[in-house]
């Protein structure tokens, strides 16, 4: 797209990671030693920032509507929530694991979300642990915490994952009893904030699994039609690419664009399932040995030979060998 540059030039520089544990030393890693396994390529760029790099190199060609969402579909004609309706070539669904396209046009939600047993939280705060440019990690059984900071300097964003066997309201307080007071003392500051965030985002950790999620006019792109798992499954990275697929296939012909992107993607897609669960199971601990496996992982990874520190944090193959497959 043109913006690889500009990509690299607003990454985060998060180059360390800290894992704070109560009442022991303070263990770091370099984050290419922990990223070694799935890609040599990583760049890490905020949601909000790469948002704003495309709305700039496509605002002049694009209609953007800001705060409308599709309230109806009939046919190719897209009733908006600004009162305006649209005629349209094609419908496309790009609105998240909770698609309201998806919804209207293929059927309720419960038909295609399967819940992996987990939340996630995330929000903006001050950098309360004074770690500046380093991104701080805590563990306890059943939930695992980072706090990393952003271009803005002393501000930090905090992101919980959290196990359950059962899902909960999705709700603030549900999710903050889910947390708990498990992560101890030293991650008290960061959850003062959590209930006082003007930005909380909070959802469960669910796949999307559709066999098909085009129909003549309307097709979804990303966790509306595939999504592999907020925060553990790659979906950012397969949503670019199908993206970029689905416009390389209408570009080249319209009939059949729908069909060949679908075939493109089917077997990225089959491999994104694996790796939610995968990675549940590597970042988040079960117990208290896990804990500690964890934490003697982190100590050793640097030490080992490439080859091994590859397998060890490859996460069952990971989005890099997911999409390896895919070519574009």
């Amino acid at each position: 797209m043109g913006l690889l540059a500009e990509v690299e030039a607003a990454r985060t520089r998060n180059d360390s990671i800290t894992l704070l544990r109560e009442g022991r030393r303070p263990l770091t890693v370099q984050t290419k030693d922990l990223l070694s396994g799935i890609t040599t390529r990583h760049v890490e760029i905020m949601r909000g920032t790469l948002a704003a790099l495309l709305h700039e190199r496509t605002r002049d060609d694009v209609d953007y509507r800001f705060g409308t969402v599709i309230e109806a579909v009939d046919g190719i004609t897209a009733a908006l929530s600004d009162g305006t309706t649209i005629e349209a070539d094609l419908i496309v669904g790009a609105d998240g694991l909770h698609s309201g396209v998806r919804r209207m046009v293929f059927g309720p939600e419960r038909e295609y979300r399967h819940f992996l047993g987990a939340y996630l939280a995330v929000y903006t705060l001050p950098d309360v642990l004074g770690t500046g440019p380093t991104v701080a990690a805590f563990t306890a059984p059943g939930v695992a915490a980072t706090v990393y900071p952003t271009l803005t300097p002393g501000v930090s964003r905090a992101l919980f994952l959290v196990r359950t066997p059962t899902e909960v309201p999705r709700e603030p307080a549900a999710i903050r009893a889910l947390i708990g007071d498990r992560l101890g003392r030293q991650a008290e500051p960061v959850l003062d904030h959590f209930g006082t965030a003007g930005d909380l985002y909070f959802d469960d950790i669910s796949q999307i699994r559709m066999n098909s999620w085009s129909t003549d006019r309307v097709t979804l792109v990303g966790d509306a039609g595939y999504g592999p798992g907020p925060a553990v499954g790659g979906g950012t990275s397969l949503a670019a690419a199908g993206a970029y697929v689905l416009a390389g296939e209408l570009e080249r012909d319209r009939a059949g664009a729908l069909r060949r992107y679908e075939s493109r993607l089917a077997g990225p897609v089959r491999h994104s399932r694996d790796i939610g669960p995968s990675v549940l199971n590597a970042i988040v601990p079960r117990d208290r040995a896990q804990v500690w496996v964890t934490a003697q992982a982190t100590r050793l990874i640097p030490h080992l030979p490439g080859a091994v520190r590859r397998r060890l944090t490859s996460f069952g193959g990971g989005p890099a060998a997911m999409l390896d497959g895919l070519t574009v």
